[in-house]
């Protein structure tokens, strides 16, 4: 019995979300199911930790200030360059007002099609849940879009009052655009009218109440994080022009100036300096 206990697929993660977690993730087995994963570990991100993004979160902490108070709230796409902060500010909301009762469930963009199953359990719950949705890109074929769309809008049961969701993604309009897309643009009293492939692209992302952008940071801003995040890592540590230099170079390399590029820079910076 013991040997084919240890052959049978583990069981599916509980189909609600349960224990006193403050985050979990959809995780599907097979063809069973899916259920709430709870993690062990949240980010523990702040807010004052992320440079160059001011307005971006004053804007996103609003919107979350009205969901936490029950008051209008858009559900939100983080669209831009990678490493500029997109999934950091979702998470370090978490962080700000988990104490006031606001939990987290990350949903890959391969299981958006079992929103409506990740939706019903939250239904009449205390808390309120950030449905978030991290690094999005679809096809036009793909399940999870048309999911993602009847969530936000278009559906009969849509998500309850006590659910938002947030999602990121590198591209504005969620999907790949090409160049043949424009070959059905056409005038019409001299008002340009996209043609149904521009429109079911911008479709799903027009959904999303608050659009925010994030945009590669220049040199100045760049230099400021890394200085911050030494910091923070290491208040004795000097952020000299030895230190400055190294951190150019590490960006030259690496083909960016962001966010991510910069607390990589000052793990490997403050880690040397303690060797």
């Amino acid at each position: 019995m013991g040997r084919i206990e240890r052959a049978l697929p583990p069981p599916p993660p509980p189909a609600t979300p349960k224990g006193d977690a403050v985050a979990w993730r959809w995780r599907r087995i097979g063809q069973r199911g899916g259920g709430f994963q709870p993690v062990r570990n949240p980010a523990t991100v702040r807010l004052d930790d992320l440079r160059g993004i001011d307005d971006q979160k004053a804007e996103l902490d609003r919107n979350t200030r009205q969901f936490m108070r029950g008051l209008p709230s858009n559900n939100a796409l983080l669209w831009g360059a990678r490493g500029t902060g997109k999934s950091s500010v979702v998470k370090a909301l978490l962080r700000e007002y988990q104490r006031d009762g606001l939990r987290m469930i990350q949903v890959d963009a391969t299981d958006l099609v079992d929103l409506p199953d990740i939706v019903e359990p939250l239904v009449d719950r205390k808390e309120r849940f950030i449905v978030f949705a991290d690094d999005l890109a679809f096809d036009a074929d793909d399940a999870g879009y048309r999911a993602l769309k009847a969530i936000l809008e278009g559906s009969v049961a849509g998500a309850p009052d006590n659910v938002i969701v947030y999602a990121t993604s590198n591209r504005r309009h969620l999907m790949p655009e090409f160049m043949e897309d424009n070959r059905d643009t056409r005038a019409v009293d001299g008002e340009i009218h996209p043609g149904e492939a521009i429109e079911e692209k911008v479709s799903l992302s027009e959904r999303f109440g608050l659009w925010l952008s994030f945009h590669p940071f220049r040199q100045d801003d760049y230099l400021d994080i890394v200085e911050a995040w030494l910091q923070r890592l290491d208040p004795e540590l000097p952020f000299d022009d030895d230190a400055r230099q190294a951190a150019l170079q590490w960006a030259l390399a690496r083909g960016s100036r962001s966010g991510r590029v910069a607390r990589q820079f000052a793990l490997d910076w403050a880690g040397r300096a303690r060797l």
